[in-house]
């Protein structure tokens, strides 16, 4: 069984900014997948199915970015998921925007999230992808960067980076992590 998590903070005033790019990407892929996330368990909205002939839950932690480790640890416990079945989706400042990176394992680097989550579960060994949305460009602090929202060209590009992560984790289902990274790994063009 997969357990699938994007990140991002619950509530109205932050959807759609570049911190929820996990949730967003999160809900592409329950959309495609004919999943609806509906119930509120573990202090997540989950939602149950399959993709790609495999069980899968998804899971969008509504504990606010900083706290998500604490959900993600009772999903773990619960679903008992092996570790290269925990897939957790993640807005990444270190990645241009549009850039997408799956990885088998790895550090938290500057992400709150994926350090709460490290942190709670003990291990770090469990696929990640990387959901590129830039920096900020000074005077902007990073705060206000990652909770802002995108302007419509931008947005039009994170869709489909949303998109693309949605179809990267089905390869990752369907063919493995190796021959996932092999097809999804690309920054945009220009970088």
């Amino acid at each position: 069984m997969y357990v699938i998590v994007g990140l991002g903070n619950y509530g109205q005033k932050y959807e759609h900014t570049r911190h929820n790019a996990g949730c967003d990407c999160l809900s592409i892929l329950a959309g495609r997948n004919f999943i609806e996330l509906k119930k509120n368990k573990f202090r997540a909205l989950i939602g149950e199915g399959q993709i790609c002939g495999q069980k899968a839950v998804l899971a969008f932690p509504l504990t606010y970015m900083n706290l998500s480790g604490e959900s993600v640890q009772e999903l773990a416990r619960f679903y008992k998921p092996p570790k290269s079945q925990l897939i957790v989706l993640y807005d990444d400042i270190d990645l241009p925007q549009g850039g997408l990176r799956l990885r088998k394992s790895g550090s938290a680097g500057t992400h709150n999230g994926m350090r709460s989550i490290i942190g709670a579960l003990g291990y770090e060994d469990f696929p990640r992808v990387r959901l590129g949305i830039g920096q900020p460009t000074p005077p902007m602090e990073l705060k206000d960067y990652v909770l802002g929202h995108y302007d419509k060209t931008s947005w039009e590009q994170m869709f489909q980076l949303y998109t693309r992560g949605a179809m990267a984790v089905e390869e990752l289902i369907r063919n493995g992590m190796d021959s996932a990274m092999g097809k999804f790994n690309k920054l945009p063009e220009g970088h």
